[in-house]
């Protein structure tokens, strides 16, 4: 027999429930921490690991071609922030190709703030190493794709690589005379080129291709000019399915799908981005081949389709790597 009652009262029993759910609902201090930035899929028989670099705050008046209010009205539907400026991903790519692994674009390491300059961390959480890359493709050569290249020493971060970028914007970027040419305040740019490409030259590691030259088996460069005198994607190819790694063709996807006449201030030649980027959309929906931008939210892969007049990115569904589709 007990020696106390087991009846209890309804206040005593709240009581008691009140004080050990008081207990357990305090939560630990929020961690305010992002899961590794890296994202995999299989394209045909490449292996494609998209990298975060981070991100940007780009300001809305750098997008030329749009009544500034109805930008901001267009992205504001879209529950696009912009009081602080688009939030802005900074991606690259790597791709295993079952005989090379390929990294396309660098990020920009410290060139542009702290927000930036994960790739080196997001590659080797991803499982591979930078010693292990042997192939870097450039899409061009402006400092949040080109300074990632080397650490803070200025040492290469992809020692055993051979760097390629196309000769058109090698001879832009790369040129002395073409620094020269342009005011002071833009100088910077062709110092951050320079810069980041030197130890691969000095230890005879970079060339340059020309546009539709195949630079490894089943890798394509493709002429997208406009934003860079010698802007480049890549066409990883496949016998079922593609990618098209393409570069800054598009910086504001909130925008420029549903206008592509829509530019923006860095272009080199605006009329010409314009162009190019209404051309890769046509691919892109004719073809259906996935595609890979450096500027879209990451991971920065999925397909373009027709929207209207316009068009609408379709972004790359989470899931696990698959051998049934």
């Amino acid at each position: 027999m007990t020696p106390f009652p087991l009846r209890l009262s309804r206040a005593g029993l709240l009581a008691i429930a009140g004080v050990t759910l008081s207990a357990q609902a305090v939560p630990p201090d929020q961690l305010r921490e992002q899961v590794p930035g890296w994202f995999r899929m299989m394209v045909d028989q490449h292996e494609v690991t998209a990298l975060y670099d981070g991100y940007i705050d780009l300001q809305t008046e750098l997008l030329k071609g749009m009544d500034q209010e109805a930008l901001r009205d267009h992205l504001d539907g879209l529950f696009i922030d912009t009081e602080q400026g688009v939030q802005t991903a900074v991606n690259a790519f790597l791709v295993h190709t079952g005989e090379h692994l390929v990294l396309v674009d660098a990020g920009s390491a410290a060139c542009f703030g702290p927000t930036l300059g994960q790739v080196p961390d997001n590659l080797r959480a991803s499982g591979y190493a930078p010693e292990e890359v042997d192939t870097v493709l450039m899409t061009h050569l402006h400092p949040d794709h080109v300074c990632g290249l080397v650490d803070g020493e200025g040492e290469p971060v992809y020692p055993n690589a051979e760097l390629r970028a196309s000769r058109d914007d090698a001879d832009f970027w790369l040129s002395e005379a073409q620094a020269e040419a342009v005011p002071e305040d833009d100088r910077a740019f062709f110092d951050m080129a320079r810069n980041a490409v030197a130890p691969y030259r000095e230890a005879g590691r970079f060339s340059t291709f020309e546009p539709g030259e195949e630079l490894l088996q089943g890798v394509q460069a493709r002429d997208t000019r406009g934003h860079t005198p010698g802007h480049a994607s890549f066409l990883f190819e496949g016998g079922d399915d593609e990618l098209l790694v393409w570069g800054d063709v598009v910086h504001s996807y909130g925008v420029q799908f549903d206008d592509p006449s829509v530019a923006i201030e860095f272009d080199s030649d605006p009329e010409q981005a314009i162009a190019t980027r209404e051309a890769v959309f046509e691919d892109a929906t004719e073809d259906a081949h996935w595609v890979a931008g450096a500027h879209l939210p990451f991971p920065g892969i999925g397909h373009v389709i027709r929207d209207g007049e316009g068009y609408r990115w379709l972004p790359v569904e989470f899931g696990p790597i698959r051998d049934d589709r």
